[in-house]
């Protein structure tokens, strides 16, 4: 199950990522030309919150089938020293979390505005900002903090 676990986190991260871009090229496109906010648009603000939901759901089952952070959760003390397990153990997950909490956040105001610059304007924010997170927690082969392979 863990194996299983991790090659879907691994593989849905790449939906996150690119549906945050498409939301953040339609969110600055509509804001800079001033365009109707549409039903695709819509959609496109409604599926990256969803997709971002569904794998914060299965980062949640990782975490606790994890043996990393079994590991670490038993040997709090002396794991906190190892940075690879810090990361994977506490600041993965926390950042990823606050990311997911600001696609709702960005994704609810957004829907809740009455004007269509408003709206592209608030994903454009929000959206941007979770993206920027997301970027830094993710443990990419190049990362200083901690590296995985693009797909396990």
């Amino acid at each position: 199950m863990y194996q299983t676990l991790t090659f879907l986190h691994s593989t849905l991260r790449w939906f996150v990522l690119i549906s945050l871009v498409i939301s953040l090229y339609k969110a600055y496109r509509g804001y800079s030309q001033k365009t109707t906010f549409t039903k695709t648009d819509n959609a496109i603000r409604h599926w990256t919150a969803t997709i971002a939901h569904l794998q914060l759901m299965v980062g949640i089952t990782l975490y606790f089938q994890s043996p990393i952070i079994k590991y670490f959760l038993k040997n709090f003390s002396t794991a906190k020293e190892n940075f690879d397990l810090l990361f994977f153990g506490l600041i993965h997950s926390t950042l990823m979390l606050i990311a997911i909490v600001i696609v709702t956040i960005g994704s609810a105001l957004s829907k809740r505005k009455t004007l269509d610059n408003e709206k592209f304007k608030t994903m454009l924010v929000w959206y941007g900002l979770a993206l920027l997170l997301i970027f830094v927690a993710i443990p990419w082969p190049f990362s200083p903090f901690a590296n995985r392979p693009y797909f396990r």
